[in-house]
């Protein structure tokens, strides 16, 4: 039996940018799980910066947030509340939901984080100029902007547009 040429294949895989944002992402994960693994998986790092910047917020939000589905933010907070890294607390005008907000735990394993955070971002980017990480980081945010309404868990802004996150579009395109 013969084969066609496999690294003409090969060639073609590595040319296809969902295959190689998939390996970007298994790299990123990796080094990730070196400088952080035992303190925190990416999701919960996700998770607790935002209850950093928006305490107080429902999981739904959370969820809108950090791009996930709502069942598995909630599965997170949850653990992470058996954690006693973040409370979920009953909210008093709803109480169907439930406000997160970190501990001091929670606040204390983020300060932690901070130079593996570094570590992380440096090695991902060794080998890059500054100007290249630059246009990588504009480019890569762009790709997930634009392509957004694509996800199944989104990007949701948080209801008060003064709280949300500024993402800057590019208007050239």
């Amino acid at each position: 039996m013969s084969y066609p040429s496999t690294d003409q294949y090969l060639a073609e895989l590595y040319a296809q940018p969902g295959h190689l944002l998939r390996r970007a992402h298994q790299i990123a994960a990796s080094i990730f799980h070196d400088e952080l693994g035992e303190m925190v998986t990416p999701v919960q790092y996700a998770i607790l910066r935002t209850l950093k910047a928006f305490p107080g917020i429902d999981q739904v939000s959370l969820a809108g947030l950090v791009a996930m589905d709502t069942s598995t933010a909630a599965s997170v907070a949850g653990r992470l509340a058996e954690k006693k890294l973040l409370t979920r607390d009953l909210d008093p005008n709803n109480r169907r939901q439930r406000k997160l907000f970190l501990t001091k735990q929670g606040e204390a394993l983020l300060q932690q984080t901070v130079d593996g955070i570094g570590r992380l971002h440096n090695r991902l980017f060794d080998g890059f100029s500054e100007h290249e990480e630059e246009q990588f980081m504009a480019l890569l945010q762009k790709l997930v902007h634009i392509n957004n309404s694509q996800s199944r868990a989104p990007f949701v802004p948080a209801k008060s547009a003064s709280s949300a996150p500024v993402i800057e579009e590019d208007t050239e395109n």
